[in-house]
């Protein structure tokens, strides 16, 4: 299945690419919070991968960029 295009519902569910790749588990992009800050990533009983480049100060900037698409991959974990 591809990912969702810029158009598609803000409220699809899209899972984490690096997640999948290393472990094989489609699980949903959310935003997660580290000592750096917020960020885009995914978990399964604890953090599993830091999607995104960008870390957020805040919860509100790192769902935002999540809702709107206005953040960018990691290639590498």
């Amino acid at each position: 299945m591809s990912e969702p295009s810029a158009s598609s519902s803000a409220t699809a569910v899209r899972s984490g690419a690096l997640a999948l790749t290393w472990t094989g588990k489609r699980l949903p992009l959310q935003v997660l919070r580290s000592a750096a800050g917020h960020y885009i990533g995914t978990q399964d009983e604890g953090p599993v991968s830091r999607e995104s480049v960008e870390y957020f100060p805040t919860h509100l900037a790192a769902q935002r960029a999540l809702d709107t698409h206005a953040w960018t991959q990691r290639a590498h974990p």
